[in-house]
């Protein structure tokens, strides 16, 4: 489902200068950042004259951090194809395991308070009978329970090694784009973009991590003396970040809405309701549903508050029941959500094309049809073989691209055909085995 606002009149002329153009990807645990994954691998190849690797601002919430930041560092989409589906990256070897790590010293810290609390809960009882009641039992214990099921400090460890090799960085300062990971405050509740001026000092990896700390999933990630949660619990998508740095083209990724029964509006059975799916169903239905309302608030927002700047929101079909009904942190349907989420991109680019032709032109952008309209291509297709470097050919090959790229922006470039990044080599489908 693609959601398009027009520019009503662009600050800018397309002969101009290039357009600037920002991302914003929302979170949605794995499953979410998966699907946000199959979605931008769609626009990569479907978008000619758009390099999702040298945008010129980004902003992640949560599990859309992992993925912005890895952009900012010019991790392409095909190379984290090869290192979350097809898992032949001769890069990055990716192991679930490594974010779903139960947090024993977690377990073991708040264990260790049970005997100071049931001292004071004792004397509280015995000595303060009026005042007391057993139904604060559960209040008092409440510092038993601990604050995330799993370790996310090894999440922090697998960044800051994949951020600081091959001329990668951790430094969002050392980046040379703009790049702004949010966090929420436990205390405070305020949004903290880290990466804005002020905060730019914190480690990305640290970011990441912090931004990605769904309560109940993970611990809060202390930073500086303050605790930060998952940056979604203030805003969907904090889109606003980019808008306020006067982009020319904001282009954002939502991928969790509530699902649709069915499209008559009619009532449905027990049998085929959400409710009959138990509690996490009716959870999943919930949460989605405030984060989606709360979502289009925004967006309706700003397009009376941006008028002249194009926006494109891309989220998944609210009536596609194997989406909503996948386990939302399972790690094993990856490839699946993926080729659902390129699917469905690709289809929003096919019948969106007569308006969003004119809008893309405006930006230096061109829709490569021949792939849009090529029903049949899979999230693999057009993924070449892994290159063999070490991290020496890796950083040469990185300083040659920016060479090339410093090149061609230099180059005096026709007034009416939209901007083209380096040419893309015609590579064979190639499928996972």
């Amino acid at each position: 489902m693609l959601s398009l606002h027009s520019a009503r009149q662009r600050a800018r002329a397309p002969s101009e200068r290039p357009a600037r153009i920002g991302l914003a990807i929302a979170g949605g645990g794995p499953i979410g950042g998966m699907y946000e994954l199959g979605a931008l691998r769609a626009l990569d190849e479907a978008l000619d004259g758009l390099d999702l690797t040298r945008l010129d601002s980004y902003v992640g919430v949560s599990s859309g951090a992992f993925l912005a930041a890895g952009l900012a560092n010019r991790i392409g989409t095909d190379e984290m194809c090869r290192i979350f589906i097809t898992g032949d990256s001769t890069d990055v070897q990716f192991r679930p395991e490594t974010f779903l790590r139960p947090a024993i010293f977690e377990y073991l810290r708040r264990a260790a308070s049970l005997p100071r609390l049931a001292t004071q809960w004792w004397q509280e009882l015995l000595f303060s009978r009026n005042e007391s009641r057993w139904s604060d039992l559960l209040m008092h214990f409440g510092a038993l329970v601990p604050t995330g099921l799993f370790d996310n400090a090894q999440v922090e460890r697998f960044l800051q090694d994949v951020f600081s090799r091959r001329g990668r960085s951790n430094d969002f300062r050392e980046l040379g784009v703009d790049l702004c990971v949010v966090a929420v405050d436990l205390d405070s509740g305020e949004a903290v973009k880290f990466g804005t001026k002020g905060l730019d000092d914190v480690p990305i990896s640290v970011a990441v991590q912090a931004s990605a700390a769904l309560p109940g999933l993970y611990p809060p990630v202390q930073i500086g003396g303050r605790h930060f949660v998952d940056g979604a619990l203030r805003r969907t998508m904090h889109a606003s970040v980019l808008l306020d740095r006067g982009v020319d083209l904001m282009i954002g990724l939502n991928p969790l809405v509530p699902f649709t029964q069915d499209g008559t509006g009619l009532p449905v059975s027990h049998e085929r309701s959400l409710a009959a799916g138990g509690l996490p169903a009716v959870l999943s239905q919930t949460f989605r549903t405030l984060l989606q309302s709360r979502m289009q608030v925004g967006l309706a927002r700003y397009a009376q508050q941006y008028p002249d700047i194009d926006q494109l929101i891309f989220e998944p079909n609210a009536e596609d029941a194997e989406l909503f009904f996948t386990n939302a942190f399972s790690f094993s349907a990856r490839r699946r959500i993926c080729e659902i989420a390129h699917r469905n991109t690709m289809a929003d680019l096919r019948r969106r094309a007569a308006e969003l032709t004119p809008v893309l032109a405006a930006n230096g952008i061109a829709l490569r049809m021949d792939v849009v309209n090529d029903e049949t291509r899979s999230v693999l297709d057009g993924l070449a073989r892994p290159p063999l470097d070490n991290d020496a050919t890796a950083r040469l090959r990185r300083a040659l691209d920016d060479v090339d790229h410093l090149v061609e922006e230099r180059r005096p470039k026709p007034r009416a055909k939209p901007r083209r990044t380096r040419p893309r080599a015609h590579v064979p489908p190639r499928h996972a085995p």
